[in-house]
Parts: structure tokens; C-alpha cells; sequence
């Protein structure tokens, strides 16, 4: 069983930044190397369609959606199983549930929480 835990989120001013991290485990398990696999963010706000914010191939490819481009870096620990997403200059329409996602495949994390308000 492959999960998914993402950490990191919580409230921020705007302006202000946060680094999101999320933890992988069981892929060795399920036949997977954490290395091999694409991983990304996305991020959902009640009533919108999820949105991809950025994702990291397995070569160390990075695509960003415009929204965030410039404010945001994506990168990955093969060595911890780790997939972050660090985020500046934060913007209160950045508000939303993150979450990780094996690409290609049907594992999500559960999400973590960024809310940036004033």
C-alpha cells in the first residue's frame, strides 16, 4: 500500500512562504521505486476543479502552471522518498488543500492546508 503524507501547510500573510514536504512510503512494496516515478502537487479549493501546481519527473524535469511560476520551486529527496514545494510571495488565491500525487497513478496524499490571509 502506498502512502501519501504531505506536512508543511498552515496560514501565512501574504508575501509570505512556506515549504510543503511529502513523505512516500510502501512503493517498495507495491513493485515501485520512489526514483523511477514522476511525483507532483496539485491543489484543490472547494467548488474548482483540482489544479496542477507543479511536477517533477523522474530525470529532474520541472513544470510549473503559470499561476505559481516564478514563486514556487519543486524538488525531490530519492534518498527520503520526498517530493517538496517550497512557495514565496504567496498570494491569498493561493489558498487551497495541496496535495501529492504519484504521476501516473491513482495514489494521492490527503492534503495539507495553506490558507494565506491578511
Amino acid at each position: 500500500q502506498v502512502l501519501l503524507v504531505e506536512s508543511g501547510g498552515g496560514s501565512v500573510q501574504p508575501g509570505g512562504s512556506l515549504r510543503l514536504s511529502c513523505a512516500a512510503s510502501g512503493m517498495a512494496a507495491s513493485g515501485m521505486a520512489f526514483s523511477d516515478n514522476g511525483m507532483s502537487w496539485h491543489r484543490q479549493v472547494p467548488g474548482k476543479q483540482r489544479e496542477l501546481v507543479a511536477m517533477i519527473r523522474s530525470d529532474g524535469v520541472k513544470t510549473y502552471a503559470d499561476s505559481v511560476k516564478g514563486r514556487s520551486t519543486i524538488s525531490r529527496d530519492n534518498a527520503k522518498n520526498t517530493v517538496y514545494l517550497e512557495m514565496n510571495t504567496l498570494k491569498p488565491e493561493d489558498t487551497a488543500v495541496y496535495i501529492c500525487h504519484v504521476v501516473y497513478t491513482n495514489y494521492w496524499g490527503q492534503g495539507t492546508q495553506v490558507t494565506v490571509s491578511s
